[in-house]
Parts: structure tokens; C-alpha cells; sequence
């Protein structure tokens, strides 16, 4: 019976040390999948791995870096800043509440706590954060009222 007992709790611990990493997550204003906004481009090899694809840009706001990975996952990096968006369009990221890709508009304003939807220049959203220079924030794009990407931010301008 002992024996039993023992089998069952480190099964157990076992299934919840490795569920985790099992789901990716979104976590709301600060990252996605082990990408956390300010990490350096070594943080997130290390969380995620090697990326699919290195894209480099010169931006308005200077040079830039994209990592993209599989999941449709893309960190996105401005040279001396670390991490500044994180986005994924994949339906395995998921806030703790459920709600990510393929959710719809009412699941993000009933499951996401203060979130405010709005069309900006024809573009259907739903933010929360992310008003002031310098603010994390998350960020639901909607289309015929259905989440199809998501992104945390921090607002450089």
C-alpha cells in the first residue's frame, strides 16, 4: 500500500513539474511562452531555443531584431532595450483564464480584467496597458469577432 502511495504522489509531482511547459502561456502585460518583456536575446534562447528564423530591421525607432519560433510565436527586440513584443497568431498560448487565439471578442472582455475594445483605423481591438510611454500592455486584434493574434508590448512612443 505504501508502495502504492508513493507511485501516485511522484506521479503526481511529476505531472505538474512537466505540464507547465506543456502549454505555453500567456501572461497578461508581461510575456508569452517563456518570453517576458526586458529579456535579453540569451534569456530567450534559453526559454525557447534556437529560433526558426533571425530577422533584422532598421526601425523608427532603431535597430531591431525578430526572433520567430514555431506556434507562430515572434519576440521581437530594440537594440539596448531587451524584449519589446511578443506576439503569437497560434492557437497553444493561452492567458490562465483560457482566452487567446481563435477566443472570441466576449471571452476577452469577459475573462481579461480591464481590457477596452475599440476599431482604430478600421482595426478591431481589445487592450489593456500600454497608454503611456514606457507601460506594458497586452493587446487583442480581432477579426469578425475572433481573437487572431496577441501581443504584450511595451509602448516605446
Amino acid at each position: 500500500m505504501r508502495r502504492l502511495s508513493l507511485l501516485f504522489v511522484s506521479t503526481v509531482t511529476a505531472a505538474l513539474l512537466i505540464a507547465p511547459g506543456a502549454d505555453a502561456m500567456i501572461q497578461l502585460d508581461r510575456g508569452i511562452a517563456g518570453a517576458r518583456i526586458g529579456n535579453s536575446k540569451a534569456e530567450v534562447r534559453a526559454a525557447l531555443g534556437t529560433p526558426r528564423q533571425v530577422i533584422r530591421r532598421n526601425t523608427d525607432f532603431g535597430r531591431s531584431t525578430t526572433f520567430t519560433y514555431r506556434g507562430a510565436l515572434r519576440v521581437t527586440f530594440l537594440a539596448g532595450a531587451g524584449v519589446t513584443l511578443v506576439s503569437t497568431k497560434g492557437l497553444g498560448d493561452r492567458t490562465s483564464k483560457g482566452v487567446g487565439v481563435g477566443s472570441s471578442e466576449q471571452d476577452v472582455i469577459d475573462d481579461v480584467p480591464g481590457v477596452t475594445c475599440r476599431t482604430v483605423e478600421g482595426a478591431r481591438l481589445c487592450q489593456r496597458g500600454a497608454q503611456d510611454v514606457g507601460e506594458r500592455g497586452t493587446v487583442f486584434f480581432i477579426q469578425g469577432g475572433v481573437v487572431t493574434r496577441v501581443d504584450v508590448v511595451v509602448l516605446i512612443d
